[in-house]
C-alpha cells in the first residue's frame, strides 16, 4: 500500500528535515532565467513580446551563461522584479549600486555629463 508523503516526512528525524527544508529554500531562491521565466508563470512568448524580441532569439538568451548585465536586468524588469547584484563576502554581503546608478542615469537624459 503506498504511504503518504507527510506521515513519511513526520517520521524523519529532526536534522534530515532541517535538511530538507535547506534545500527546498536554496531550489526557491536559486534558479537558472529559464526556469524563474516558467516560474514566474510566464510563457516564451508572453516574456518575448513584453522585450520586443522574437521567441528564439529569447531561448538562445536563457540558454546563454555570458549575459550583458542591462539585458538581464530588462528580462527580469520584464518578469515584474527588479536586479540587485550582490558580492557575498566570508564578513558580510555588498549591494553593487554601480549598475543601478548608470541605469538611472540613463533614464535620465540630463544627468548624463556632455563632453
Amino acid at each position: 500500500m503506498a504511504k503518504n508523503f507527510i506521515d513519511l516526512h513526520n517520521i524523519r528525524s529532526t536534522k534530515a528535515k532541517a535538511h530538507v527544508e535547506k534545500r527546498v529554500r536554496r531550489a526557491l531562491t536559486e534558479q537558472p532565467i529559464h526556469e524563474l521565466q516558467q516560474a514566474r508563470y510566464l510563457s516564451q512568448e508572453q516574456l518575448a513580446n513584453v522585450l520586443f524580441m522574437e521567441p528564439d532569439n529569447l531561448s538562445q538568451l536563457e540558454r546563454d551563461t555570458d549575459i550583458y548585465i542591462s539585458t538581464l536586468r530588462s528580462y527580469i524588469e520584464a518578469m515584474g522584479g527588479k536586479l540587485d547584484i550582490i558580492a557575498n563576502f566570508p564578513d558580510g554581503e555588498v549591494r553593487i549600486k554601480q549598475f543601478t546608478e548608470i541605469n538611472e542615469m540613463q533614464l535620465n537624459n540630463d544627468s548624463i555629463p556632455v563632453t
